[in-house]
C-alpha cells in the first residue's frame, strides 16, 4: 500500500494495491506495520463502528477530547463518500484549514487521522457504508462536533452529493469560532505531546 500525508498534519491518505482475477478482487486495507511506520507508533484500537448512509448524508465535524482523544481509520466498503480531515488544533500551523479524500469501492482508499483531529463526511451514493477503526470507545461528555456547514470552515460539498441531509445533532453544533470560544478545541501543543508519547511508548 501506499501512504501519503496529508495538507493536514498527522492525517493520512492510505492507497491499497488491489489483486484482482476473474473471481473479483483482493486487497489489505489495513496493515498494522504500515501505518506504524507513517505514523510513529501503532494504531491501539479500541472499537470498530460502521454507518450506512442516504445519498446527501453528511456526518460530523466530529472530535473528542485529548487525552485520550480518538483516532480513526476510515474506509468505505460500498458507495462512495467525500471524507474531510478538519485541523481544530488551537495553535497549530493549519488551523480551521481541511483536507479531503474520496472513499469509494474502486479505488478502496482509507483516511488515517490523529486524535484532535475534526472528521466529517458526505455521501454520495445511497446505502454508502463506511466503517471506522478508533483508539478509543465512545465516551459520553467527550464527544464534540463543530457545525459542518460553517462559513469559516467552508466544506465544500460537490453537486453529485445532492441536497444535504444533517441530524439535528450537527446542526445545533456551535460554529469553529464559538467553539474556540468556549475552550471546547484541542490545543495544538497538548496534541503535539499526546502523539509524542504514544511514539515513545513504540
Amino acid at each position: 500500500m501506499q501512504i501519503r500525508e496529508l495538507s493536514v498534519p498527522d492525517s493520512y491518505e492510505v492507497t491499497p494495491k488491489q489483486f484482482g482475477d476473474d473471481r473479483g478482487v483482493f486487497l489489505e486495507w489495513y496493515r498494522f506495520d504500515k501505518l506504524s511506520e507513517a505514523i510513529g507508533h501503532p494504531l491501539d484500537l479500541r472499537q470498530a463502528n460502521t454507518s450506512v448512509s442516504s445519498r446527501g448524508v453528511v456526518r460530523g465535524i466530529h472530535f473528542a477530547d485529548i487525552p485520550p482523544g480518538q483516532a480513526k481509520y476510515v474506509t468505505a466498503t460500498h458507495g462512495a463518500i467525500i471524507d474531510f480531515i478538519v485541523d481544530i488544533r488551537v495553535g497549530s500551523p493549519t488551523f480551521g484549514q481541511w483536507d479531503s479524500v474520496l472513499l469509494d469501492d474502486v479505488d478502496r482508499k482509507a483516511v488515517y487521522l490523529a486524535e484532535g483531529l475534526g472528521h466529517a463526511f458526505v455521501a454520495l451514493t445511497d446505502k454508502a457504508t463506511v466503517s471506522y477503526l478508533v483508539s478509543s470507545t465512545y465516551t459520553v461528555g467527550a464527544e464534540h462536533g463543530i457545525n459542518p456547514l460553517d462559513a469559516e470552515v467552508g466544506l465544500v460539498f460537490p453537486a453529485e452529493a445532492g441536497e444535504l441531509l444533517l441530524s439535528p445533532k450537527d446542526t445545533d453544533a456551535p460554529s469553529l469560532a464559538e467553539a474556540a470560544a468556549s475552550g471546547l478545541l484541542p490545543d495544538w501543543e497538548t496534541a503535539r505531546a499526546y502523539y509524542s508519547s504514544l511514539n515513545e511508548r513504540n
